[in-house]
C-alpha cells in the first residue's frame, strides 16, 4: 500500500503547537524530526547499536504525516496551511514549507534485524532469534538466541562484551545474578547458561523488562530462574525490598558512568559478603571518576580493571 507524505518544515521550538494543530483537524499520527541533543557523546556511544548516529543541532526541524494515497488531502492541506499563519502571528514557525511525496508501507521497526548478525564472544556464540542456521551452535560452549526488541543487548557491544568475559572468569555454578539495568536480559541469560542457578533482572524500562522475560523463555529458561522487575534499584526501596539483600553472589550492571557512581553506594547491599560487582558502560574518560568513587566506598575493593575499545569495566569485590 502506498502513502501520502507530507513534511513540514519548522524549528523545534514549535513541533508541539503543529502536532497539536494537526491532531485538530483529524491527522491522527505525526513523525518529529530534528537534531536536538538528546544523548550525551557518552550515551550516544554506548547506544550506537540500537540507535543511529546523533546529527549536529542545525536548528530545524521537520514535522511528517502521512495520508492514504486514495484521500483527497486538499482539505487537510488547506487547514493546516491556516493553521500555520495562526501560529506565525506568535512565534517563529520556520518556512513552514510543504512538501509531498509518497512512500511505500514498510515493516520499519523490523528492518534493522537485517544488520544484527551471529557473533562468538570467545566459546560463546549470539545469535539472533531469526536466524536459523543450524551450523551456528557448531562448536560453541554457550549458545544463546536474542532478539533485542527495542531494548539495549545484542552482547556485540564492548561494553557487554566485558561483562560476559568477567562472568566466563569469575561465575561459579550455582551462584545467583542480580542483573542491573537487564536491557534484553542478555546478561542475565548467559549467566544461567554459564550455570547461574538464579537471576534477578531490574530495568526502569517497562519494554525492556518484557523483552528481557520474552528472550529467557525464548532460550528455554524456566520461569522461576529469571525473574526481571520494573523499578530503580538506587532510590526505589519496594525495588530494593524485593531484590533482597544480601541476596547475591554476583552484580552486573551495564549502564554509564554516571549511573554507576551512585549505583555502587547502593547496590553493594544485594551482595552477599565477598560477592562480587561488575560494573561496565564506563567510558574512559570516566574511568578516575568511577575508580574514585567505588575507592571511597569502604564496602568494595577493586579486584580487575577491563579494558576493550573506549570503554572500561571494574570488577569488585565486597568486603565487609
Amino acid at each position: 500500500m502506498k502513502w501520502k507524505r507530507f513534511t513540514i518544515q519548522t524549528k523545534p521550538e514549535a513541533e508541539d503547537l503543529i502536532a497539536d494543530l494537526l491532531l485538530s483537524i483529524g491527522i491522527t499520527g505525526a513523525e518529529i524530526r530534528d537534531r536536538t541533543q538528546v544523548l550525551t557523546d557518552e550515551e550516544q556511544q554506548l547506544f550506537e547499536e540500537v540507535m543511529p548516529r546523533q546529527e549536529a543541532d542545525d536548528g530545524l526541524a521537520e514535522i511528517v504525516f502521512y495520508l492514504d494515497e486514495d484521500e483527497d488531502a486538499a482539505p487537510y492541506l488547506s487547514k493546516v496551511r491556516e493553521g500555520l499563519r495562526e501560529l506565525r502571528e506568535f512565534m517563529d514557525v520556520g518556512t513552514g514549507e510543504i512538501t509531498e511525496d509518497e512512500t511505500e508501507d514498510q515493516d520499519w521497526v523490523n528492518n534493522w534485524k537485517e544488520h544484527f548478525k551471529a557473533f562468538r564472544i570467545d566459546d560463546i556464540l549470539i545469535a539472533p532469534t531469526w536466524d536459523e542456521d543450524p551450523l551456528l551452535e557448531a562448536e560453541a560452549a554457550v549458545s544463546v538466541r536474542i532478539d533485542p526488541g527495542t531494548a539495549f543487548g545484542t552482547g556485540s557491544h564492548e561494553t557487554t562484551q566485558l561483562v560476559i568475559r568477567a562472568l566466563r572468569k569469575y561465575l561459579k555454578p550455582g551462584d545467583s545474578v542480580l542483573d542491573v539495568g537487564t536491557g534484553s536480559g542478555i546478561l542475565g541469560i548467559i549467566a544461567l547458561k554459564l550455570g547461574a542457578s538464579y537471576v534477578f533482572g531490574t530495568d526502569i524500562d517497562e519494554m525492556a523488562v518484557d523483552t528481557a522475560r520474552e528472550n529467557a523463555a525464548l532460550n528455554g529458561i524456566p520461569e522461576g530462574q529469571f525473574t526481571a522487575v520494573l523499578g530503580n534499584i538506587i532510590d526505589d526501596p519496594e525495588t530494593q525490598k524485593t531484590a533482597g539483600f544480601e541476596a547475591y553472589d554476583v552484580c552486573v550492571a551495564n549502564i554509564l558512568a554516571d549511573i554507576i557512581i551512585p549505583l555502587q553506594k547502593v547496590v553493594y547491599q544485594m551482595v552477599k559478603p565477598g560477592g562480587l560487582l561488575v560494573f561496565s558502560g564506563i567510558i574512559d574518560l570516566k574511568e578516575e571518576a568511577v575508580r574514585e568513587a567505588v575507592l571511597m566506598n569502604p564496602h568494595l575493593a577493586i579486584l580487575e580493571t577491563s579494558y576493550q575499545g573506549e570503554w572500561v569495566s571494574f570488577t569488585c569485590r565486597r568486603i565487609s
